[in-house]
Formats: C-alpha cells, sequence, structure tokens
C-alpha cells in the first residue's frame, strides 16, 4: 500500500513540475517578443526551469527507479495537457 502511495506522490509532483516546466516556457515565449535581448532572457529561463525540474525528478526519485518512471510520466502527461490547453489556435484560411 505505501508503495501505490508513494508512486502516486510522484506522479502528482511529476504533474507539478510539468506545469512548472511548460508553463515557465510558455511564459518565456510570451516574453520575447518585447524583450531587449531575448538570447539571454532563453538561456536564463532555461538554467532555472531545467534545475530546478532536475533537481525535482532526483529528490522524488530517492534511488528507486519506479518513482522516477511515476514523475515522468506525470510531467509528460502535464506536457499534453499544456499543449493542448495553450497550443496554436487554427485560424481559417483566407478564402475560405
Amino acid at each position: 500500500m505505501t508503495q501505490i502511495l508513494s508512486l502516486l506522490l510522484a506522479l502528482m509532483v511529476g504533474l507539478a513540475l510539468g506545469l512548472w516546466y511548460f508553463g515557465g516556457l510558455w511564459l518565456t515565449v510570451q516574453r520575447l517578443p518585447g524583450a531587449r535581448n531575448p538570447g539571454f532572457l532563453s538561456l536564463v529561463s532555461l538554467i532555472i526551469r531545467l534545475g530546478f525540474t532536475l533537481a525535482g525528478f532526483y529528490f522524488v526519485m530517492a534511488g528507486r527507479w519506479e518513482r522516477l518512471l511515476a514523475c515522468l510520466v506525470g510531467f509528460l502527461l502535464m506536457r499534453t495537457i499544456v499543449v493542448r490547453r495553450l497550443g496554436p489556435v487554427s485560424t481559417p484560411s483566407p478564402g475560405k
């Protein structure tokens, strides 16, 4: 029973890490057009998002590959959710 709870907790943390990573990516992309130095903004955003996310995976894993896998599933599930919610809006082509 505790194994299932730890995997569910790892899945939830993976969802939160995915929201942090991909939500932060979305915010960064929104700020790029007005940024004075977009390359620097992109690099700093990547380093912060990636560092936080990798640290989260490391601490959730705690030496157990099953927890890492559950966390990764949550992370990728949140990626799918964010892409569907914030993805490009299709616009009708001219003349149709």
